[in-house]
């Protein structure tokens, strides 16, 4: 006779919220609130694979877990990394932890970014913020396979100078003939001498071809409503737009609804959807 447990929580359901031992191999300080993890699998086995645009959950034992996307290389099975900001209490745990220590990884979860479909396609990347972080592992992606592509175009807003995302691999990339990088900032300090102003106002200046560009965007729904109506103002299809609609997340499997958007769950239906599916709830501001 099955026991309770058996009965209450299926070997599916208990496999799929079981997390697996995964070490920190190294932690690193990106900016003031940001920082990087790179993990390996505690056991040595071999690392979890995934496409760009998923995310896992990472728990912090006595603490709790939080969703965070992936950031590092699909075609690189290890380290696992992940850029994480620091605004609660399970980051912040996340925060103090140093090379050697042991976190609890869930995943992948969630539908990816259309890099197979965009082949062919001019491409647009449009981040803000910590929105770079999802929008990473398409630009390994893409690298790797870059005749496959047509223009590839790269447009990342922040705050200020020092909320720049990876800098350094930026300057490796804007260094890049067949990678057209702009950044703005909202406001500006010396020495900076970029732009200056919110992401969209980058995108007049892009050159791409509207009718066969696949645009992709991550960071706040603000930036992401105005960066559509700038994009289908150049004439980009809607369906060759793409959002990232990360937010309340947090089992990563549809049960709390935390992530609930009107009939969809982010974790279970996104958090990558086409912008014809999500369109009228986007514009439902109290959703």
């Amino acid at each position: 006779m099955a026991n309770a447990s058996e009965i209450l929580q299926p070997e599916a359901l208990s496999n799929e919220m079981l997390p697996r031992l995964y070490t920190v191999n190294k932690l690193y300080k990106d900016t003031h609130d940001t920082f990087t993890m790179e993990l390996v699998p505690a056991d040595g086995g071999p690392s979890m694979s995934f496409l760009p645009g998923q995310f896992n959950m990472l728990y912090v034992f006595g603490v709790g877990e939080v969703p965070i996307s992936i950031s590092g290389d699909p075609d690189r099975a290890i380290p696992l990394v992940h850029t994480l900001r620091e605004v609660g209490s399970v980051t912040s745990a996340l925060r103090t932890l140093k090379a050697g220590d042991t976190v609890g990884v869930r995943g992948p979860y969630g539908t990816a970014w259309p890099v197979d479909q965009a082949v062919g396609h001019d491409l647009v990347l449009l981040a803000g913020g910590i929105g770079l972080a999802p929008l990473r592992p398409v630009l390994y992606s893409i690298l790797f396979r870059r005749r496959k592509y047509g223009k590839v175009v790269l447009l990342f807003g922040t705050r200020s100078p020092g909320d720049i995302l990876y800098k350094k691999e930026l300057q490796k990339w804007r260094s890049r003939f067949d990678l057209d990088i702009h950044i703005t900032v909202d406001r500006a300090i010396r020495p900076w001498r970029g732009n200056v102003g919110v992401v969209t106002s980058l995108i007049p200046r892009a050159s791409f071809d509207p009718m066969h560009t696949t645009a992709m965007i991550c960071g706040p729904e603000i930036m992401m409503r105005f960066s559509i109506m700038e994009l289908t103002k150049r004439g980009v299809p809607e369906d060759h737009i793409w959002v990232s609609m990360e937010r309340n997340m947090k089992c990563g499997c549809g049960f709390c609804g935390h992530c609930q958007c009107g009939p969809l769950f982010v974790c279970k239906d996104g958090p990558v959807f086409v912008y014809p599916r999500i369109k009228d709830l986007m514009n439902k501001y109290e959703i």
